[in-house]
């Protein structure tokens, strides 16, 4: 039997996807994941997201949607993590959300994509909760890619299930914003539920999805992730997966109900300026410029060391416990392609404080 779990923000919730698939519907069933190639500026250092024609050896998995295996590549200089999540998890079948023909575009493959697997259920899956966004937030960061697939999702002719996996997790909206419109929950992951994504944890990048995992590890504290420092509680409450009122989400995003019609991603894109008062591809242009004056060079240990103590130090002067090897790259000044040194010397020297996949800041001694 086949699930089709659609990850609403490409990204970490394709890896979450993969979990999901293993706690609620174990090894008897395929999963075909389709998710966006939106990575991170440290994956791929193009705004926005890449579509089928950033790609060679993509795989026609029906005319309107393309599978991405192993294999496929993306263009240079575009990265993608998608090949390389598609060799960790095989067992899994990934496609491609190409988004430039707007909500339209992405309603006609999700349409064609359930015509051709007949799936036995479809779930749209968000970490976090931001696609139960207003669109008026103050902390909301990346609604549009979520936006679009709610868009897609509910213009289907076919059930689809709305799941909210780690609610508040991505920073965007907190937990207590969610309270109201949480449903019932569904499961609450456990670390038994990781096993199949460890590998993947490893090295992908997404912070929430990290701490959903590390939460379901039992990880608790007061997380510290990207850019701003925004600390993201990890309770109880973090690996739990509720279900949403498709209907009622809807009718809260405002974002959504604007770019149902819309027919390239410039013209979503515009009305997410409009609505929320920015875009994050905008944001993506303008710290991909920044991004692109840096030099990578060789991680000195002798100078990260120190600096990592200081951070460490501040840290716990705010409460907090943990952090992601993502702050820690950008609080010490290094490039993306140093983020992988960084981790492998940070765990041969410390190896107590990584609590897979995050990093342990523990009490002065």
């Amino acid at each position: 039997m086949t699930r089709l779990i659609v990850a609403a923000g490409g990204g970490g919730d394709a890896v979450a996807a993969a979990m999901l698939q293993a706690a609620l519907y174990g090894d008897d069933d395929q999963a075909v994941i389709l998710t966006y190639a939106w990575d991170r500026l440290l994956i791929d250092p193009l705004p926005g997201p890449r579509g089928a024609d950033d790609f060679t050896g993509l795989e026609a998995l029906t005319p309107a949607v393309w599978r991405v295996p192993a294999e496929a590549r993306p263009i240079a200089p575009a990265g993608s993590t998608l090949p390389r999540l598609a060799a960790d998890l095989p067992q899994h079948t990934f496609a491609l959300i190409d988004p430039k023909d707007g909500a339209e575009g992405v309603t006609r493959q999700l349409e064609d994509l359930v015509t051709h697997l007949r799936p036995m259920s479809i779930d749209l899956l968000d970490v976090g909760g931001d696609v139960l966004a207003r669109g008026d937030e103050p902390t909301l960061k990346s609604p549009l890619a979520d936006s679009l697939t709610l868009a897609a999702c509910c213009q289907m002719n076919a059930p689809v299930r709305l799941l909210i996996a780690g609610p508040g997790l991505d920073g965007e909206l907190s937990h207590e914003d969610l309270r109201g419109i949480l449903g019932p929950l569904v499961h609450t992951f456990t670390a038994t539920d990781t096993e199949s994504i460890s590998q993947v944890l490893e090295w992908h990048p997404s912070e929430a999805t990290g701490m959903l995992a590390a939460a379901a590890r039992g990880v608790r504290g007061t997380c510290e992730v990207r850019d701003a420092g925004l600390p993201i509680p990890l309770t109880d409450e973090s690996p739990t997966l509720h279900e949403v009122d498709l209907d009622e989400a809807v009718g809260r995003n405002e974002l959504t109900r604007a770019i149902m019609s819309t027919t390239t991603l410039d013209e979503a894109e515009a009305l997410s300026r409009e609505i929320c008062g920015f875009s994050e591809i905008d944001y993506e242009r303008n710290k991909a410029l920044w991004l692109k004056d840096q030099r990578s060079t060789k991680l000195d240990a002798e100078s990260v060391l120190p600096q990592l103590a200081q951070f460490e130090a501040a840290a716990r002067s705010r409460g907090v416990t943990h952090t992601t090897f993502r702050r820690l790259t950008e609080v010490l000044n290094l490039s993306g392609s140093q983020r992988d040194d960084l981790r492998r010397l940070l765990i041969d020297s410390r190896p107590e404080q990584f609590a897979s996949p995050l990093w342990h800041i523990p009490n002065a001694t």
